[in-house]
């Protein structure tokens, strides 16, 4: 997340063409090698802040507004989810999903989002935590029952009052999270309730 625009040698701004560019140029030379695979995967880790982002073609280099690099970023979030409904009905051959790794404690964040880093304070989760569901994605057998081209994202258990409620059998490692104030056994459903987002355009 750069957070004043900033061109890149090519002339491109250097949100979009690292974070959508990018991954567009690298998934797309590797699909021809994956569709020859078995059992062929492709995450894309996206953030929950594409959320607040419709999907806007119009001004992909955000040069018609007011430029504010958390916007920039969640805009670019919502092209990689967009970008992988597409390949997920383009390539049937590989396995697609993006995934917001929940609000984690990481040098990223710390640089780029100074004052939400010191707000969310000690309730971030570990780097640790921010990549479980990117390795059960990766991993899981059952992560490619789902549905190719979905977005997962942490939903929470309805009953995490006590300490001795059980993990689903299907979480993945690494289930309990410090986000938010909920009780500090709080889990976080990954295979759980996975849910595509519709397309806000």
């Amino acid at each position: 997340m750069v957070n004043k625009r900033e061109l890149t040698e090519d002339g491109l701004e250097k949100n979009f063409a690292t974070n959508t560019l990018g991954v567009y140029v690298l998934t797309t030379a590797l699909i021809p090698v994956l569709e020859k695979e078995h059992d062929s995967r492709v995450i894309t880790v996206s953030s929950g802040g594409m959320l607040v982002q419709k999907l806007n073609t119009n001004d992909l280099q955000s040069e018609r507004t007011a430029f504010n690099g958390t916007m920039v970023y969640a805009q670019n979030k919502r092209q990689q989810v967009v970008l992988t409904e597409h390949w997920a009905r383009a390539h049937p051959a590989i396995h697609f999903s993006c995934m917001h790794p929940g609000w984690a404690d990481t040098p990223g964040v710390r640089l780029s989002m100074p004052g939400f880093h010191a707000s969310m304070g000690d309730r971030l989760r570990s780097a640790a935590q921010g990549a479980d569901t990117v390795l059960w994605l990766a991993l899981a057998p059952a992560a490619t029952a789902q549905p190719s081209g979905l977005f997962f994202q942490g939903d929470f258990l309805p009953r995490c009052e006590g300490a001795q409620d059980p993990p689903s059998p299907n979480h993945p490692p690494l289930h309990e999270t410090r986000i938010g104030n909920q009780c500090p056994h709080t889990c976080l459903l990954l295979e759980h309730r996975p849910h595509q987002l519709k397309r806000r355009n």
